[in-house]
């Protein structure tokens, strides 16, 4: 349990080895500690450190590894706090844990800023989403493996909507295959645009999250931003423009083909999928990693394979996809034995 100073005296000196002292702005308090200092305790019981307050002082004792992880997520959480352009931030504990990520990868991570699109900045906060941000502006064909919570579609749908508004495309294009769940489009009410929009929601869901909603109803209904099911791309060759090919597991080999193979002039197209998530009947397989590494020596293709390291939503994501990997271990081990 984190304690409060009752006087000054009890500050380390700014040249104690072990401390690292952090000023924190009176108005954001609240927020960044938490209720009853919620947030200082989390870190304690994470890693090992002790953390004081004295109003805005904030003293950390503890490795220097340990203390930067709460330095750096203390400032990170200001400045998203601060940033007036942002409609909304993440949590203390989701950039603390991203920090904690971040170390264990040993590498220098810098805020990659994706997109000033309208309502947001948008900056990858893990190694992998940086170098997915990077391969976004850098790489004619961008595959994004990896779980769900990963950031693949929303960093996809930024940087798709940054580059658009920077005048480097003419339009985006959204696509997923309408195969979900087992569902079957037939037996859903209403004409074609009525039964495949559920499928593509998320699409929307980003698009208005990113842009204001006056203006992304315009770019829909203009055309420079469609969204449309993966059976429309076949025929079209599309030129000037971001496409976007999401929940990729769930089309085969020859559908991805199909969807790059639209790849015009001036034309940037990204493949994101989940390989834990296929929907396709068991006789029919994905095509996801099969056409990723067929195209993985191309130097105009980057990949870039997330990990649950990544995962950026509620930490109870992460924890819902280990049971899952540990439930299935363990069916797998009682089929070995009986099997023995």
């Amino acid at each position: 349990m984190n304690k409060t100073l009752n006087n000054k005296s009890n500050l380390p000196s700014s040249g104690d080895n072990n401390s690292t002292i952090v000023n924190l702005d009176n108005s954001l308090i609240v927020e960044i500690l938490g209720i009853n200092n919620e947030n200082l305790d989390y870190c304690e019981k994470k890693i090992k450190v002790k953390i004081l307050q004295k109003g805005n002082i904030i003293i950390i004792n503890g490795n220097k590894k340990d203390r930067y992880i709460v330095r750096n997520t203390i400032i990170k959480m200001s400045d998203e706090l601060k940033n007036a352009d942002q409609s909304k931030h993440s949590s203390f504990q989701e950039i603390f844990n991203m920090e904690i990520n971040n170390n264990l990868e040993s590498k220098n991570i810098q805020n990659f800023t994706v997109a000033k699109t309208g309502k947001s900045s948008v900056a990858g906060k893990t190694i992998k989403q940086n170098e997915y941000l990077e391969y976004l502006h850098s790489k004619q064909i961008v595959f994004g493996i990896g779980p769900a919570g990963t950031g693949k579609t929303y960093l996809a749908v930024a940087a798709a909507v940054a580059q658009l508004l920077e005048g480097k495309y003419d339009r985006i294009i959204l696509s997923r295959p309408a195969v979900e769940a087992g569902e079957k489009l037939g037996f859903l009410p209403g004409d074609i645009k009525e039964k495949v929009d559920p499928y593509l929601r998320p699409f929307y869901d980003a698009i208005y999250e990113l842009l204001p909603m006056d203006e992304a109803l315009r770019k829909i209904q203009s055309s420079m931003i469609e969204i449309a099911p993966l059976a429309f791309m076949r025929g079209r060759t599309l030129n000037n423009a971001f496409v976007i090919l999401d929940e990729a597991q769930n089309a085969t080999s020859t559908q991805i083909k199909m969807f790059l193979t639209r790849c015009g002039k001036n034309s940037r197209m990204v493949v994101n999928g989940d390989p834990s998530q296929v929907d396709l009947p068991k006789h029919i397989g994905s095509g996801l990693i099969d056409s990723m590494q067929a195209l993985e020596q191309l130097s105009e293709v980057g990949i870039t394979n997330f990990s649950k390291k990544d995962i950026v939503r509620d930490e109870i994501v992460s924890k819902i996809i280990d049971a899952y990997e540990n439930h299935n271990k363990l069916k797998s081990d009682l089929i070995s034995s009986y099997d023995g």
